[in-house]
């Protein structure tokens, strides 16, 4: 398999999905290895929460196995795993260290044990002064902090996030994406939903693209990069570029540019023209595409938009 040599924690084997008659998900195969980080990509309808909730046992697939560790999930026998859903849920008229406290303990934790890793989270997302409020006295962003927070209490060997940091701020965005970093650093296995491309290229070692409910690219993120986005050559100039020959235009702003390369377009060769056109080149990178402008290329919309 492309780009994983770990043993596989989950496995998906030609599943497929007809809800209300419609084709969700269509002979789907993958696999993620074991402390992997996985990203699995997609517009709104390719499939993506579908997926994860047959991994998980929520929908019975119309065919195909979806196995964690080897059988279908259980979550008696599968091993510790953390869930953070599309929808949130949690008991918004309890108050947040209350609750906390009592996810903790569903997790085999002891009560007096999960109250104090819940303080020491609350902390380190700034909600410590939170932690005898009711939930729904905070703001949308602030519960989904609580909700990470109890997705990753005891250090699940396998976590996976449906949009964790959807309508967050930089700041806030960051702090959350440093918290996923610790659990993958500390060897779990992360299966990720997101529209957030920046987070797909800090975190992921491989990605699977839903397109219609089937795969449409599967493999590390270099080689999605290199196989759909093509190669970019990024330029800051003075002058007037010449016409495209050999590349296309993807930006083109007061003195930057940013071209996609045909094939067999050498990045010297680009340099050369426009050197020889009088340009001025300040600054010239050759590199593959982003993640962003895969997704723009397979889906024909931004991952922003995809989100709205």
């Amino acid at each position: 398999m492309v780009g994983m040599t770990s043993p596989s924690v989950i496995e998906v084997r030609n599943f497929s999905m007809v809800l209300g008659g419609k084709q969700i998900v269509d002979d789907l195969s993958f696999e993620v290895g074991r402390g992997e980080t996985f990203g699995l990509l997609g517009s709104n309808g390719s499939g993506k929460t579908t997926t994860l909730r047959a991994l998980l046992g929520i929908y019975t697939p119309t065919s195909g196995e979806l196995l964690v560790n080897g059988a279908p999930f259980n979550p008696a026998t599968s091993g510790p795993l953390g869930y953070l859903p599309e929808e949130r849920g949690l008991y918004r008229k309890e108050k947040v260290i209350d609750v906390m406290t009592y996810f903790g303990q569903l997790k085999g934790m002891a009560r007096t044990a999960a109250a104090l890793w819940s303080m020491g989270f609350l902390r380190r997302v700034g909600l410590e002064d939170h932690a005898r409020v009711r939930l729904d006295k905070l703001s949308g962003g602030q519960q989904q902090k609580v909700q990470v927070g109890v997705t990753v209490m005891n250090n699940p060997d396998i976590v996976i996030l449906d949009e964790p940091t959807k309508g967050f701020d930089p700041i806030n965005r960051r702090l959350l994406l440093d918290i996923v970093e610790d659990q993958r650093r500390a060897g779990a296995t992360i299966v990720m939903v997101t529209h957030q491309m920046e987070e797909v290229e800090r975190l992921c070692d491989r990605v699977l693209l839903l397109k219609d409910g089937r795969a449409e690219a599967y493999g590390t993120v270099e080689a999605v990069r290199e196989s759909y986005g093509g190669h970019m050559v990024r330029v800051q100039y003075s002058g007037t570029l010449p016409p495209p020959q050999g590349w296309q235009v993807v930006t083109a702003e007061r003195n930057y540019a940013e071209f996609a390369l045909a094939d067999g377009t050498d990045d010297q060769r680009v340099l050369r023209t426009l050197m020889d056109a009088g340009v001025t080149v300040h600054r010239f990178d050759a590199t593959t595409a982003s993640m962003e402008q895969v997704f723009l290329s397979i889906y024909g919309h931004a991952p922003e938009e995809a989100s709205a």
